[in-house]
Order: C-alpha cells, then structure tokens, then sequence
C-alpha cells in the first residue's frame, strides 16, 4: 500500500472540490447548452450546403464537447474510485487498485486546471508551427528534425491531428525547414509556450573527432485564423506570389507542375511557403493561412513589448528568436527552460514528446505575468 487509506479519501475528496470550481470556471452547463444549440443548427436544411461554414460548426461543436468530457470523466473516475475506496472493506487488492490511480487522476485534473489559463481569443485555435535549423551546420538540420518529431509525437499524444505543409530535406541529414498545421482544441493555446530559439548540447555524431557540439532551432507558432480577423488586412498589392515545383513527397505529378507557392509579404519581409497539396489553389490558400497567422503574432509581441515598455512588466514571455529551452546530451543529461527555470532530467522522454510538464510550468508563469500586467493597468488607469 503505497499510501494510508486515509490520506486516499483525502486526496479524492480534494479532487472533487477541484472539479466542482473547474465545472464553475469553464461554465459546464452553459457548454452543454452550447452544445444542444449546435446540434439543432446541423440538423436545420441545407446546412451542408456551405462546406467550410458548416466544417467550422462542427469543429466547434466537436471543440466543447471535449472539454465537457473530460470534465465529465474526471468527475465520473473520482466518484467511483470514492465509491470503491469505502467498499473494499480492508481489501488490500482493492486499496492498492484504487492508490495507484489518483496520481493519474491528479495529473489529468491538472491539465485541466492548465487549460483554463488559456483564455486568450486565439488561444482555441488550431496551430501552425514552423521550424528552420539555425547555426551549427549539420547538426542544427538534424537538431531541427529532432525538434519536428518531438512535437509530431506530442501532437500524436494529445490527440491532434497533424498534417506537414512544407519541408525540406538536408543534404547530409536532417532538414533545412517545416511547417506542420496542428489541429485540435487549444492547439495554438499549448504550443505558443513553444516559440523561440531550442538548443541541444551534445556529442556531434556528424564530428569524426567525437567533440561535443553546440545547435540551435528556431519554433515559431502562430494561430490559424479565419479569412474575417478584422485585425489583419492584408492588401493584394503587398503580395509577392512565386510558384516552383515542389519537391520530395509527393510523387511524379507533384514535381512535373508548378504546383507549389510561396507567397512575401512586402512591407513586413515575412516569407510562407506551401506544397503539400498538388492543388496550386490548396497551396495559395494554405500559405495565405500561414501568413495571416505570421502576421497577426508580429503584431501581437509589438503589442506585449509596448506595454511591458510602458508598465514596466518584466518581460518573461519570449518572442521568435529567443532562447527558450536548453537540451543537454553531453556531458550530463538535463532539459532547462530558460524562461521558467523549469529542470527535468527526463531528457528522452521529453524529446519523444512528453512536453506537458514543460509547457505547463510555461502557462503557469504566464498566468502570473498576466495577473501582474492587469495590475499595472489598473494602477496606471488611477
């Protein structure tokens, strides 16, 4: 028995309260009032007759649904394992059962609790995320290919779905660039605590002389926005579009039509490019995505470093090109998030996508900075 049977009952009893606050917060009766009114809206003629609006009703019905489920699981798995803590009657087979699963249970509530900090506008949305390797040679392309797979595994974890808008391979080994669309509840929420510079310390297997090597990756996540964000306006005369053909997979048609685009944005230097689909037009309207969400998080960190100017916040939340993270291979083993001071010495478990922790520690800071920055405002408005 791992723990006293009373301190069980304590735990579960906390959790409990814990889900009735959560149940208070995110507002679960009016979600599933939400949910009802959806329903009858997919049920109403001709509904599918708009394609795209209809996909978003659905991908928002199906968004609250799994956050009441969750909550509706968590509260379901407390009470019974209540239920079977009082009837096990001295079982010690029974007791144990139940002890082993509360840190799960804790652990799933946490998360929960987590994603209630996520209450920014964009924060519900689906993601893209762009890696590109930075200096170290090889070994930043192979860094960058590490980094693309971790998260790949972490999206795979998370139950989100993941489609590779553009990539290109290295010569030697890994890649030269990813862009990766990330679908799923609070996508661009989770993954914004991922932007920035990652660098990995360790013995280069691409180093005859077996020397340990220092390599850097940039992430850079921005939202997935709608054609209608009336915050970015992009005109089309600021639009350079060049189309190429694309390459790696894809097969033959993939490479005998220009079926690739990338699009610059002149008056602000951003670059997208897309090639995933053999469509021309699929690709256009993927990069135009790509460079409305790029677009819409420069504005947004102008917006943060202006009042962090003006209020004298302390500036925690790292924009692109920062240094986030620190993963050290060689010679001890240890990932540190410079923002957070956050150590784990579960370095292979976080490079195969175990990144909860991490991107927890990361809400949690922000959540503070964000109390603070309300009560600068405050203070500045009296």
């Amino acid at each position: 028995m791992s723990m006293p049977v009373g301190e069980a009952r304590e735990r579960l009893s906390e959790l409990a309260q814990r889900h009735e606050a959560l149940g208070g917060i995110f507002d679960v009766d009016g979600l599933r009032l939400q949910i009802d009114r959806l329903n009858d809206h997919t049920l109403r003629p001709g509904f599918w007759d708009d394609a795209e609006a209809a996909q978003k009703v659905v991908q928002e019905k199906a968004a609250i649904e799994a956050v009441v489920t969750k909550y509706e699981k968590l509260q379901r798995e407390t009470k019974d394992l209540g239920d079977l803590l009082e009837m096990a009657d001295g079982d010690e087979s029974v007791i144990d059962e139940v002890i082993a699963q509360i840190p799960e249970l804790e652990k799933a509530t946490r998360q929960m609790e987590v994603a209630r900090m996520l209450a920014g506008k964009t924060d519900r949305s689906d993601a893209i995320v762009t890696i590109h390797p930075g200096t170290g040679g090889v070994d930043a392309q192979d860094w960058a290919e590490m980094l693309l797979r971790m998260y790949l595994r972490w999206c795979e974890k998370k139950g989100y779905k993941t489609e590779i808008v553009d990539q290109q391979a290295g010569e030697q080994a890994g890649i030269k660039g990813a862009t990766i669309h990330v679908r799923g509840p609070f996508a661009y929420g989770y993954l914004r605590a991922e932007n920035g510079v990652h660098r990995l310390i360790r013995i280069s297997p691409f180093d005859a002389n077996a020397r340990r090597q220092t390599a850097f990756a940039s992430l850079e996540v921005v939202p997935d926005l709608d054609d209608d964000v009336g915050e970015i306006e992009i005109k089309p005369e600021d639009l350079q579009v060049d189309t190429f053909r694309a390459g790696g997979k894809g097969g033959q048609h993939v490479n005998k039509t220009e079926s690739a685009i990338r699009i610059t944005h002149i008056p602000s230097g951003v670059i997208v490019a897309c090639q995933a689909e053999r469509s021309q037009h699929k690709n256009r309207a993927t990069a135009m995505k790509m460079l409305r969400g790029k677009l819409y998080e420069l504005e947004r960190q102008k917006r943060e470093a202006e009042f962090q100017a003006n209020y004298g916040v302390d500036k925690m939340e790292s924009g692109f090109g920062s240094q986030v993270r620190t993963y050290t291979l060689a010679p001890y083993r240890l990932v540190k998030d410079e923002r957070t001071e956050f150590k784990t010495g579960a370095v292979d478990a976080v490079l195969d996508g175990d990144l909860d922790d991490l991107i927890e520690a990361y809400l949690m800071k922000t959540a503070d900075q964000r109390k603070k920055k309300d009560e600068a405002a405050t203070a500045a408005a009296q």
